[in-house]
């Protein structure tokens, strides 16, 4: 009779490993039928983990967030392997685990949490606990979803049209009557490019300025009435109103100095000064 010694040494294996699988008892006191507390949410010691446990795992926090109340106990294994400790795996009613997290913004320093699972009388998966409680924040960040690329708004730059005030009005006028041919005419061509880019253009600014001479009172009136009628021109041409803003800065931001005694080579050197800035931004195409 040949006598087979391998059967021998396989049924001690299978003993222990049906020993492990079993039952052997919860770590909590009294875990409830509906599986959704205990009379007493005990803990095991990190440091009782079976061997190949032994220091903790460092789980997927994408299988991680996939762990909600209602899964079986393969599905569980399947996301977070089965527990770390010897309470056992069919039979009871809690598995624990030891879980490591980095913290990145703290030069990958490691976290240590336990995680706690119970079960149901049918071995559902209802109740879920972390020590310290504070250690439920990783499951929570991978719950949370990535953040949306931040939006780059799209450039836009601003180009600048000057019109002498001069070639636009008859001197120290601001109506719309007194607005020359050649005026309108530029004014005409101005409109037609802010049409032909209306679905860029953000803005159009119209500042009128004048000379130094007179009083401030009087120049800053002056400039807001041409500023105010360059604009209502260029809405009868078909520029939206919404996108644009006249403002008058009289005597301010001069770009000729002179120094003329004489009365008329004064105004004639200041011409420079009295103008029309029309500001319009866009979008780059």
């Amino acid at each position: 009779m040949r006598i087979n010694f391998k059967s021998f040494t396989v049924a001690p294996l299978l003993l222990a490993t049906a020993f492990v699988l079993a039952a052997c008892g919860n770590v909590s006191r009294n875990v409830h039928q509906d599986g959704r507390g205990a009379d007493s949410i005990n803990w095991p010691h990190v440091g009782d983990t079976t061997p190949m446990h032994h220091g903790g795992t460092f789980p997927s926090l994408d299988n991680l967030v996939r762990v909600h109340a209602g899964l079986n106990k393969q599905q569980i294994s399947d996301l977070i392997g089965y527990p770390h400790f010897s309470e056992g795996v069919w039979g009871v009613r809690e598995w624990n685990y030891v879980f490591n997290f980095r913290e990145p913004a703290q030069g990958d320093h490691v976290v240590t949490c336990q995680f706690k699972v119970l079960f149901d009388s049918d071995k559902l998966a209802q109740r879920f606990y972390w020590l310290p409680e504070e250690c439920s924040r990783f499951q929570q960040l991978a719950r949370a979803p990535a953040p949306p690329p931040p939006v780059v708004a799209p450039a836009a730059s601003t180009e600048r049209f000057t019109l002498g005030s001069d070639a636009l009005f008859a001197f120290d006028r601001a109506g719309l009557s007194d607005m020359s041919a050649e005026g309108r005419a530029k004014l005409d061509q101005l409109a037609k490019g802010i049409a032909l880019h209306a679905g860029q253009v953000q803005s159009v600014r119209v500042v009128g300025y004048t000379d130094r001479l007179g009083s401030d009172a009087y120049n800053d009136a002056l400039s807001q009435k041409r500023a105010d009628t360059v604009k209502d021109y260029l809405v009868s041409r078909g520029v939206d109103s919404r996108l644009i803003q006249a403002e008058g800065r009289g005597k301010r931001n001069p770009v000729a100095d002179c120094v003329q005694t004489e009365r008329s080579a004064l105004i004639a050197c200041l011409a420079a000064n009295r103008r029309v800035d029309v500001l319009v931004t866009a979008l780059k195409s």
